[in-house]
């Protein structure tokens, strides 16, 4: 199992610094990450550092909370397109699910994937404030809506990937919609259940340790 082949090898503290995007987009050209993940300020960066090779980069929009408007979520996602992102992670507005408003919800996740066009999107549902049948409606609502990628987790968040969660998730989409489990992910135990049980990608700010040694003392994403 090629481990690197799943990793969005990802640093998206609020304490990132430019020497330190340019140490993940160097670790991911190392170990041929699938792509590395970022906040929007160091979208174009990543992108020139990243240029002639096959990593590709994600830029999170709506982050961490997803509470604010579409419109600002919309805007974020277009800028981080042109500074050259070629996939989106972005997270639904928790609030307007779980009082039940779902049209707003899957409405949302519509907009920006129309906005974006043929690049990916990956829409986070923050599982740890979700019950399982909020976990399995929301599914459905991104389903519906035209994602590419259903996630688990901001890791920001009260708890992160759990594989419960992930079995709802899979049951609800099956094969139409992939699933990207992320949040606490830090040993290789893990990342091999998880992509056993379909999951094709892992967002994880451990992925030089799950390469290399197996295991990480790493406290992030």
């Amino acid at each position: 199992m090629e481990i690197h082949k799943y990793i969005d090898h990802t640093l998206l503290k609020a304490t990132a610094t430019e020497s330190e995007i340019i140490t993940l987009c160097a670790e991911a050209k190392q170990y041929n990450f699938y792509a590395v993940c970022v906040n929007g300020s160091y979208v174009e960066l990543a992108a020139e550092e990243l240029a002639g090779t096959n990593v590709k980069v994600a830029a999170v929009i709506g982050f961490p909370l997803g509470a604010m408007t579409t419109e600002a979520k919309l805007f974020e996602a277009k800028n981080c397109i042109e500074n050259g992102a070629s996939e989106i992670d972005m997270v639904i507005n928790v609030g307007k699910l779980l009082e039940g408003d779902y049209e707003y919800v899957e409405k949302e996740i519509y907009l920006i994937k129309e906005a974006i066009g043929g690049n990916i999107l990956k829409v986070i549902f923050e599982n740890c404030y979700l019950s399982k049948e909020q976990i399995k409606k929301v599914s459905e609502l991104a389903l519906n809506a035209g994602a590419d990628f259903i996630k688990t987790s901001t890791g920001f968040g009260t708890g992160g990937a759990i594989f419960e969660d992930v079995q709802l998730m899979k049951e609800v989409v099956k094969d139409k919609v992939q699933i990207k489990a992320a949040g606490g992910i830090r040993d290789i135990a893990t990342a091999k259940k998880y992509i056993e049980m379909g999951v094709t990608r892992l967002g994880t700010s451990s992925g030089v340790a799950l390469v290399t040694s197996g295991v990480s003392d790493s406290k992030g994403y």
